[in-house]
This record gives C-alpha cells, sequence and structure tokens, in this order.
C-alpha cells in the first residue's frame, strides 16, 4: 500500500452490523473484530447493531444507515452463504444503486490464497446507496480480517494511492443534483 504522507488522514463513521440469529453482543467475535480495527485505523464506531437473518430487519436497519448523513460506510457481517437462512445480499442488493464487483472478486482472490476454494461459499459483495458504501462480508472473524486488511483499511484511507474511496465520496450523489 502506498500512502501520500502530505495528504492528511480523514476519518470516516462506519456503522457495523452483524446479521446472526443466535449471536449476542457478548460473543460477536466478527463485530469486533471490525470495530477493533476501524477503530485502530483512525476510523470512528457510527453506530453498530445485531439484527437476526431476516431480509426485511437487514434491509430496513441498512437503509436507515444509509439516511443518515452522519454514516460514511456500512460493513455487515453474517448471512452470505447459501443455506436458507443466509439472506444478506438478497437484503442488500436491491438497494445497491451501483454495484462494485470487484470487491466480491478481490475478496475471494484473499480467501482463496488463504482457505482455497472453500472461497466459494461466501457471497461476499458490495455497492452503494445514499452516498454510502456498504460492504456485506461472511460471518467470520477471519473472513473480516481478510476484507479489512486486504481491501477496506487501504480503500477507506484518503491517503492511499493511487485512488481510494475517501476521495469519491463527495461525488456519489451527484446524479441526484439539480442544475
Amino acid at each position: 500500500m502506498r500512502l501520500d504522507e502530505k495528504r492528511p488522514f480523514i476519518p470516516l463513521s462506519i456503522a457495523v452490523l452483524t446479521v446472526s440469529d443466535t449471536r449476542t453482543p457478548a460473543d460477536d467475535r466478527s463485530g469486533d473484530t471490525l470495530v477493533d480495527r476501524l477503530e485502530k485505523s483512525g476510523h470512528r464506531l457510527g453506530a453498530r447493531a445485531i439484527v437476526p437473518d431476516d431480509k426485511d430487519a437487514i434491509r430496513s436497519q441498512v437503509k436507515s444507515w444509509t439516511m443518515d448523513k452522519s454514516i460514511d460506510v456500512v460493513i455487515t457481517t453474517g448471512g452470505t452463504g447459501f443455506t436458507g437462512r443466509d439472506v444478506t445480499p438478497e437484503a442488500l442488493e436491491p438497494l445497491f444503486e451501483k454495484r462494485m464487483d470487484g470487491f466480491s472478486e478481490v475478496f475471494h482472490r484473499i480467501s482463496y490464497d488463504k482457505i482455497g476454494t472453500s472461497t466459494i461459499q461466501s457471497r461476499a459483495t458490495g455497492g452503494v446507496a445514499n452516498a454510502t458504501f456498504i460492504f456485506v462480508l461472511p460471518g467470520s472473524p477471519g473472513a473480516c480480517r481478510d476484507a479489512w486488511d486486504g481491501i477496506l483499511a487501504a480503500q477507506l484511507d484518503y491517503r492511499h494511492m493511487p485512488c481510494n474511496f475517501v476521495e469519491i465520496m463527495p461525488r456519489l450523489d451527484e446524479h441526484l443534483k439539480r442544475k
């Protein structure tokens, strides 16, 4: 990762959503992993919640965060597999104004190096809704570490070169502006 030290670090407000029928704040290791990493990187935890594997509950929570102008990024963990209860991509992809296919591809490349072909059991995805970046991660702490360390830490740092998500944030909703 190349950093332009002449640029200032810009802390973002990041919401973390754990999707699980069984986890509680006391045992949410994946959510804890994300919070720990984002705070150590200099960002702020804007909000945190746990919702069950329910499309309406997932969509409602994330949509409310995307409508909150104080939240820049939403990261979810859980519900990306193939079982009947895994519905996070189905809940959130309809919200995407723009889908980020490259996020899934890079995530799977990083994951493949660690867990081999088992990476295909995840439907990690990403996109933009209401000028808010949304990243949908698997529910394991390892997957959260891989996504943060391998992709998000760099792309959510304004100093990362040659480009990053932070520098385009002011233009994410330019298609909605009237002349």
